[in-house]
Formats: C-alpha cells, sequence, structure tokens
C-alpha cells in the first residue's frame, strides 16, 4: 500500500483550524458544589477527521449497525470481530432514548472506505466502514465491527457520532488501552489520565450467553457509556 496517505498534517490542521490547538477536547466538568454540579462529566469531544462521510456519496449502500459481513457464523471480513455497545447518557445519567449514533474506523488492511482514505484496491470487500444505530429506551447502542487497528499517522481508535434531540452533537474517538502507538498519537497524548479513561474502550470475551444479534459470531464485547453535555 505504498500509496496509503498518511493524514496526519491534514488532521493536525483541521484541529488548529477548529479553534483547538491548545486542546483537542472540549474541557471536562469543572467540579462545583453538590447543588449545581452535574453528576457525570461530558465525554470529551474531538475531532470529527477528514474521514467522516458526510454525505450520501461517501456513505456504503448499507447503513446499519452490522459493519462485518458473516455467513453462518464464518465471519469473512478481515480483523477481530467485536460487539461494541455501550449507552448515551445527559449530564444527570439519564439515559436517552432515539440518540442517532454513528460510527466509523479503517479496516483491517489500515484503508478507510471513504474517497480520500486510502486505495479502494486495497479495501477490504466485506467491511461496511461506517454504521448507525439509535438508541433503546434505555439509551443504549448496539454495534458489530472489528477491533480498531492503526493507519499511518494514528493510532487504533473508533470514531463516534452522537446526535439527540436535547442535548449537543458529540464527536469523538474511542481508543485501545495499552496501544503502544497511543504515546506517539498526537491526539491520546494531548489527554489526561480522566479523559482518556473516558475514551477507552473496555474489553472482555464474547459470552457464550450473549443474546442480542449483533454479539454473535463476535470474539470481544466492548462498552463504553457517552456523556452528552
Amino acid at each position: 500500500m505504498t500509496d496509503r496517505p498518511n493524514n496526519l498534517r491534514a488532521l493536525q490542521r483541521r484541529a488548529f483550524l477548529a479553534g483547538t490547538a491548545g486542546s483537542v477536547l472540549a474541557p471536562m466538568a469543572v467540579a462545583q458544589t453538590a447543588s449545581s454540579s452535574p453528576r457525570f462529566a461530558p465525554t470529551p469531544s474531538q475531532t470529527l477527521g477528514p474521514f467522516y462521510p458526510r454525505n450520501a456519496g461517501e456513505r456504503p449502500e448499507e447503513i446499519d449497525a452490522d459493519l462485518l459481513r458473516v455467513e453462518g457464523d464464518r465471519v469473512l471480513t478481515k480483523g477481530t470481530p467485536i460487539y461494541l455497545t455501550g449507552r448515551v447518557l445527559d449530564r444527570r445519567g439519564q439515559p436517552l432514548a432515539n440518540a442517532a449514533v454513528e460510527i466509523w474506523q479503517c479496516d483491517g488492511n489500515a484503508v478507510y472506505h471513504h474517497p480520500a482514505g486510502g486505495a479502494e484496491r486495497d479495501r477490504d470487500p466485506h467491511f461496511q466502514g461506517y454504521g448507525a444505530a439509535r438508541t433503546d429506551a434505555g439509551g443504549t447502542f448496539h454495534f458489530r465491527t472489528i477491533r480498531p487497528v492503526a493507519y499511518p499517522g494514528r493510532t487504533s481508535h473508533i470514531h463516534a457520532r452522537v446526535q439527540a434531540a436535547s442535548a449537543v452533537t458529540l464527536a469523538t474517538q474511542l481508543y485501545l488501552a495499552d496501544d503502544p502507538d497511543n504515546r506517539r498519537d498526537f491526539l491520546y497524548s494531548r489527554m489526561s489520565v480522566d479523559e482518556r479513561a473516558a475514551l477507552t474502550l473496555k474489553f472482555e470475551p464474547t459470552s457464550p450467553a450473549a443474546t442480542h444479534p449483533l454479539a454473535r459470531a463476535t470474539q470481544q464485547v466492548a462498552r463504553v457509556d457517552l456523556v452528552l453535555g
């Protein structure tokens, strides 16, 4: 993949132009008195990135919560299949139903399924690249995707964007704990300990007793709560 672009400079410029040169993250909630302080700090925001599909022409033909191609229990998609789940909450810790959740990431070949994301011939044809879902009454969302991998200029991550009627739209990125590329990543390296904890995916083996359809044929479960300000 010799023509695979390294987008580090483009990403850094986007962060700067967005007014986030000093910090790529939205500030965490400041501690106040018990009577005025929210119970939950908003999830730190991060740059949307150059590979967000901003129009229908940049999105896959099929847009759903299953980014993998599976035949029976055989996963055709390259990479480690995971079940990604979590909740969308407000600052009081209350679940937000019917919130729109989007995720996108590069495939197992380190290529985004986006016009600027790398050579089309190098894409994994069995990976959707982008997915969308709605939270249920308990604020829970569900996706089936792959464990994120690094690509030139960035550590492993999954992008997420959340919209709810009663809250500010959140764009952020979710990371792997102890990934050796984290310390060299220009976004991850600027985060505080608390910010990293909020954006780190929590993994465990997929239980044989898992009942959600998107848990089928996955090896790991990743869980995260996303708090909207």
